[in-house]
């Protein structure tokens, strides 16, 4: 079984649905009872269950008879430690979706060790922001054991946010990290506005450097010198923007309209080598994405245990054309000037 913890917010809903069509027996987990019910979870074949982070023996209770948890409950500051704690008491695999820098850093410096000796996996920012941009910066790595420069391009066509993400920027204070000549240190703030040349159907556009968890997950295990982040202005617009709506369904599916495009650019000396992703839905795309590392967890495809990122814990190249063409297109190519 697969546990959801925050399964009655926007992108937990999105998760449940996932695991359902893939047919593996889920776990709904709240807060609140009337949230769950709400939901119809139980109508779909969903066992749920209620608990609170301030609880150890309600985490624990929730995690019994589940080989996976994925938490969908931030700000992650408030719950990621608590719920791993109880995913290590319980020899649970841990997954979260962070886009906190500061909580994927704690994440593996507080569990690395203790997960490695209870031969559980630890695996925070597995979403959009984090997980995407670490697979595709590894499998623009390719066979390079070292690298000068990451940089990744994120352009969002708009963002109306969740009411999530509206309470995790209130809660995360913390001062946004870049990595610079191989050490973690504070971005210049503000950031300069600057024009980025991206990949269509964006083209040029106006963008800022912002840093997510992708460059905490990146530089955890890619040896690479400089990583930077930039994000089109467009969307930061609706999302300081107190008027602009969450997002609603407009498919089947209940993806939102929105648009991304996501490319991860590895610099090699004169070398280069670019990977694409372009999709739909940033909340909606992150379930699929973190439901196959749930899986692959699930049947023990992992190369080894600890805190660990995706692109470390599993084969990139495969997990992408996994996702791919149902959830994403995906483009590889290299560059080399002459």
């Amino acid at each position: 079984m697969i546990a959801v913890f925050g399964a009655t917010g926007h992108t937990g809903r999105f998760v449940v649905s996932e695991l359902l069509r893939r047919g593996l027996a889920t776990q709904a987990v709240g807060r609140d009872a009337a949230a769950l019910a709400a939901c119809g979870f139980q109508d779909r074949g969903v066992t749920t269950t209620v608990s609170t982070m301030d609880d150890p023996a309600s985490l624990d209770l929730a995690l019994g008879g589940a080989s996976v948890v994925i938490n969908c409950a931030g700000p992650f500051l408030d719950t990621a430690r608590q719920l791993i704690d109880a995913a290590l008491r319980m020899r649970v695999h841990y997954l979260d979706v962070t886009a906190e820098q500061e909580s994927a850093r704690s994440t593996f410096e507080r569990f690395h060790i203790p997960a490695r000796e209870r031969d559980v996996i630890v695996i925070p920012a597995a979403g959009f922001y984090g997980g995407l941009a670490d697979l595709l910066a590894t499998v623009s790595m390719g066979d390079w054991t070292e690298a000068d420069d990451i940089e990744i391009l994120t352009a969002l066509d708009r963002w109306w946010p969740t009411t999530g993400t509206r309470r995790t920027g209130q809660r995360n204070t913390s001062p946004r990290l870049v990595l610079s000549q191989g050490r973690l240190e504070p971005l210049r703030t503000p950031s300069t506005p600057t024009q980025r040349a991206f990949p269509e159907p964006f083209g040029a556009q106006d963008a800022v450097e912002l840093p997510f968890s992708e460059t905490i997950v990146i530089a955890r295990h890619l040896r690479v010198s400089n990583i930077r982040h930039y994000l089109n202005e467009a969307p930061l617009r609706d999302v300081r923007d107190p008027a602009t709506p969450g997002p609603t369904a407009d498919d089947e599916r209940g993806r939102s309209k929105q648009l991304f495009l996501m490319e991860a650019i590895v610099r090699n000396g004169i070398a280069e080598r670019r990977s694409i992703a372009r999709g739909r839905d940033i909340y909606a795309f992150t379930a699929p994405l973190v439901v196959e590392a749930a899986s692959r967890l699930r049947a023990g495809e992992f190369k080894r245990t600890g805190s660990l990122a995706l692109g470390e814990a599993f084969d990139a190249l495969d997990f992408l054309h996994a996702l791919s063409p149902e959830h994403l297109t995906f483009e590889m190519n290299d560059y080399m000037p002459v």
